[in-house]
């Protein structure tokens, strides 16, 4: 905490501070939370949610209790099986527990992306939906350079078909936090600014569009109670609206595969 005081001059940011005390954080309209354990060598993805469900179980009430009417943004992983726990222990709307999902991801993959076409990547316009993980789905069908379509000029593009061979780059984007774990232990600084990211469209109003975890019962042919990765007005109020993408047949039902992915982990969790 000292370390972040001692640089508010350069924040201007009026106050910081760190307690064990949830009641330090009343009154909060935007709650972030980090909190979890890493995954053990040989421990399974699902011994890992239960053991960060039981950690939530403590932090998500008290967060609650100081804070009833705040927008909760899940970053812990596995993150979208770790919103749907937060939406139920909270007991707050849908609207407002949303999980930091794959705006990360569509950002490694507008850069990965562009940097292959040689322009900045602002100009290119693609999205990554689905799981935050290793079932996340690449929307090929959507991607486009001011306005022109690669799909259009390449209908193989991201197949085993394509000679261009695309599909590398969504694999790169799947492996990106691995490799940065690999390298350095952790990752922070592109999961901090993407964070940052929709905090801003949160806390301006500002109605942007991100793709973040949010419930998706209803859609795309999805039965079950899940959370995961879809294009989402975010503005004031938490999740103003999600955006009806047109996927090819191909995509809805990787989206599909995604959330029965999901599902399978979360069925089995106990005591949420």
């Amino acid at each position: 905490m000292m370390d972040l005081q001692h640089g508010s001059l350069f924040l201007k940011t009026p106050k910081i501070v760190a307690d064990k005390d949830y009641s330090v954080t009343a009154n909060s309209r935007i709650v972030v939370v980090t909190a979890g354990v890493r995954q053990q060598e040989g421990e399974s993805r699902l011994n890992l949610v239960q053991r960060n469900v039981n950690i939530f179980k403590h932090i998500i009430p008290q967060i609650v209790r100081y804070s009833p009417d705040c927008i909760i943004i899940v970053v812990s992983n596995p993150v979208d099986v770790l919103t749907y726990v937060t939406w139920k222990l909270s007991g707050l709307p849908k609207h407002r527990v949303i999980g930091s999902g794959t705006n990360l991801d569509s950002a490694r993959f507008r850069f990965l992306m562009a940097d292959k076409l040689g322009i900045h990547s602002s100009s290119f316009n693609g999205w990554i939906l689905g799981e935050h993980g290793d079932t996340s789905v690449p929307v090929w069908s959507g991607t486009n350079v001011a306005g022109v379509n690669l799909q259009t000029l390449n209908p193989n593009i991201g197949t085993d078909f394509d000679e261009e061979n695309w599909k590398e780059t969504h694999k790169m984007v799947v492996d990106s936090a691995y490799e940065v774990i690999k390298l350095k232990g952790y990752t922070n600084w592109a999961i901090g600014l993407s964070v940052a990211d929709l905090t801003e469209s949160l806390m301006r109003n500002m109605n942007r569009i991100h793709p973040v975890s949010t419930m998706v019962q209803g859609m795309y042919g999805i039965n079950d109670e899940v959370y995961l990765s879809l294009p989402c007005v975010l503005n004031s109020g938490g999740v103003a609206s999600v955006v009806n993408m047109t996927l090819t047949d191909e995509e809805v039902a990787q989206l599909q595969a995604s959330a029965n992915t999901l599902w399978d982990i979360q069925r089995d969790l106990q005591e949420i």
